[in-house]
């Protein structure tokens, strides 16, 4: 049977497609570049113009072999001859960057003045081979004047002629066309996978997927697996419950039995024993309790934490524990009443526990309610902040099940705040001694 998914486009295919584009955006440039004409260069000057430019005669018209050096016509117009430079000096000039001295354009060009080829220099960037009567390139020419020198030089050739705007253009036009298409490609691909990312960060173990996003065969297949992924951790999560259960029921019966025996010891040892028994089946419990919160589904609806921490108090505070609560604002959040409630006894109680008091209060910051419970205990060491989030974890060393507890409670806490989006962290106070837990949660929209 084909999945749904199969018959989605791939995301290979605009990728190919946007490749495909840029070679011939490419390729029409390269096309566009070569015939608006070939770079800017000095002409090719015949000794015949240059010695009539030193002396200060009109150039001859090119001879017709020079045709060939011009470009083809096209749309910037045929190739313009620039004049030659000519000035006069009271000393002989020096060659200009990547001039040499020539010899032998020298001599030629004494010979067409009909001078001495001391009274003549010549510099050349490309000096003339074999029987070559014209100067390529840039070049400087001078003769020798009663009052000083004639010089005459090749135009300088501009750093930014027309061709090297054509060019820039040409270039600028091909980025913007292509970057347009080039960055809704990648949004197009970025976004279902970071959609993905955030469903996938969400969904805790045993809690409803939220709805993955479509994209392409990719993205869906993608978003296929990681359901596959979270049906399988689920199952075996709810495998794990099912199984402690278990267990806890077998328990049941020894347990009853034993406390059964233990009626006939003498009374302090009898004592002794009930309250071990006792133990054991408040930690057996308070596992199965971890369990089930860790995997358990429960129907969200939205609940009034004002109302349930006032709710908490009062009742926490029936057996004259210190519990204040200061107020603040409506805070409405999306989720599981029940799992709420415990996650906030837990914290109550861990402070009436450690500090012998319990300060609740709240604020609301950037679409978050922000939760801290503190106490006026010793605190904690901030080396193990983290770790005391971690399950058979207690903030006292002892097995004192009145001081230590099962080493769940916070556990659960964390369990429950990232079931509902959010976070939980502890840390000492900044105003007093003692510790302070923080949960932070997402308001209902």
């Amino acid at each position: 049977m084909t999945r749904p998914y199969r018959r989605a486009h791939s995301i290979a295919q605009p990728i190919f497609a946007l490749v495909i584009a840029s070679v011939v955006a490419a390729t029409a440039i390269l096309f566009f570049v070569t015939f608006s004409g070939p770079p800017p260069r000095v002409p090719p000057r015949p000794l015949e113009a240059i010695t009539a430019a030193l002396r200060g005669l009109p150039p001859p018209p090119l001879p017709p072999e020079f045709r060939r050096f011009r470009p083809p016509g096209g749309r910037f117009g045929a190739w313009r001859v620039e004049p030659l430079e000519t000035l006069t000096a009271a000393a002989a000039p020096t060659p200009r960057w990547r001039e040499k001295l020539d010899a032998l354009t020298q001599a030629r060009i004494a010979a067409l003045l009909h001078v001495a080829p001391r009274d003549v220099l010549a510099f050349t960037e490309l000096s003339p081979r074999g029987g070559g009567r014209e100067l390529f390139g840039s070049f400087t020419v001078a003769c020798r004047l009663p009052q000083g020198w004639r010089v005459v030089r090749s135009p300088a050739l501009p750093l930014f002629t027309r061709w090297h705007l054509n060019t820039l253009v040409a270039m600028l036009v091909a980025i913007v066309a292509l970057s347009i298409p080039a960055w809704m490609l990648s949004r197009a691909i970025s976004r279902p996978l970071a959609r993905l990312a955030a469903a996938a960060d969400r969904a805790g173990t045993g809690a409803p997927l939220p709805p993955l996003p479509e994209g392409g065969r990719e993205v869906r297949e993608l978003a296929h697996a990681v359901s596959t992924m979270h049906a399988r951790l689920a199952s075996h999560a709810e495998s794990r419950t099912a199984m402690l259960a278990a267990i806890a029921h077998d328990l049941g019966t020894p347990l009853s039995r034993l406390a059964f025996w233990v009626e006939q010891l003498p009374e302090d040892a009898r004592d002794r024993a009930v309250a071990d028994i006792d133990e054991m089946r408040a930690m057996i419990a308070e596992v199965l309790r971890f369990a089930r919160h860790d995997v358990g589904r429960r129907e969200e609806t939205l609940v009034e934490l004002s109302s349930l921490l006032d709710s908490l108090a009062e009742d926490m505070g029936v057996g004259g524990a210190a519990v204040t609560v200061a107020a603040g604002p409506r805070a409405v959040v999306s989720g599981d009443p029940s799992g709420l409630r415990r996650l906030f006894a837990n914290l109550i109680g861990n402070a009436l526990r450690y500090g012998d008091s319990a300060e609740l209060a709240w604020r609301i910051e950037d679409g978050r309610v922000t939760v801290t419970v503190a106490d006026r205990g010793p605190g904690i060491d901030p080396a193990q902040a983290e770790r005391l989030f971690e399950p058979f974890v207690r903030g006292d060393p002892s097995r004192n099940r009145s001081t230590g507890g099962t080493g769940l409670g916070l556990a659960i806490v964390r369990s429950i705040a990232a079931r509902h989006g959010g976070t939980a962290v502890l840390a000492n106070r900044d105003d007093a001694a003692g510790a302070v837990a923080t949960v932070t949660l997402p308001l209902a929209r």
